[in-house]
């Protein structure tokens, strides 16, 4: 097959346990991502990957396809390459399961990203950030591009430092990551054969291992906006804009 969706879901989070499985509008969290992610185009299959029995219940219980894999996973990647491992496919996405607001159309322009350049070994999105408060949010992961759209550097600090005020005539773009990444499958297993290093460890993110390694990242904007669910109120605010969108139930 050319492309697989597998959604890496742990019940265990440290700042709010079992949220993909937390009630949004009657449903489990994780239902509108999968369900979202079902109507991609690009996918030939689509899994949940988990290590809980709670959250392959509920994912059966909606219809989905669940596996269990293994308690030893360090990372979301880790339980990806279990799933993709005796899978044959091209391309495998993960896709994060406390992502409510992704759309099918982030994962199918990754999957055509990766299939119309096959130099380009790993693929994910981003986001114009609009709300002043994701600047200082340590939560919202901030990345630097070049010219040509690859990654430059992820941080959860504000990148690029504003050393002083820009000059009137001039604008600075931020941006935020979005925790969905495309991987052609052999670089998804050179990937998580790699070391980790000082960055990714200093600021626990996975995609830095990449960076460090000399590998690039291909970045793709989106216009559509998301929330990862890391807390309680970041679900809140999910429902807000549900509501406000009228995409709620």
């Amino acid at each position: 097959m050319r492309a697989i969706g597998v959604i890496p879901a742990r019940y265990e989070a440290s700042r709010f346990p079992g949220k993909v499985l937390a009630p949004l509008f009657g449903r489990p969290l994780i239902q509108y991502v999968y369900e979202q992610a079902l109507k991609a185009k690009t996918l030939e299959d689509l899994v949940v990957a988990t290590d809980d029995e709670r959250i392959l219940k509920a994912v059966n219980e909606f219809g989905g396809r669940a596996v269990l894999t293994s308690q030893a996973h360090a990372s979301g990647t880790d339980r990806l390459r279990e799933v993709v491992n005796p899978i044959d496919t091209q391309i495998a996405v993960n896709i994060q399961a406390d992502e409510p607001l992704i759309h099918f159309s982030m994962i199918d322009d990754l999957v055509s990203c990766l299939l119309q350049d096959e130099s380009i070994p790993m693929a994910s999105v981003i986001h114009r950030i609009k709300d002043l408060q994701e600047l200082v949010d340590p939560n919202v992961v901030k990345v630097v591009k070049d010219k040509n759209n690859f990654a430059l550097y992820f941080s959860r600090s504000l990148i690029p430092h504003l050393r002083s005020a820009l000059p009137v005539s001039k604008t600075l773009t931020f941006y935020k990551h979005l925790g969905l990444y495309a991987y052609t499958k052999e670089f998804l297993f050179t990937f998580a054969n790699l070391p980790v290093g000082e960055l990714e460890e200093v600021e626990k993110l996975e995609q830095l291992r990449a960076l460090e390694n000399g590998y690039k990242i291909k970045l793709l904007e989106t216009k559509i906006e998301t929330i990862g669910v890391d807390t309680p109120d970041d679900l809140e605010r999910v429902k807000q804009l549900m509501q406000a969108k009228q995409i709620a139930g």
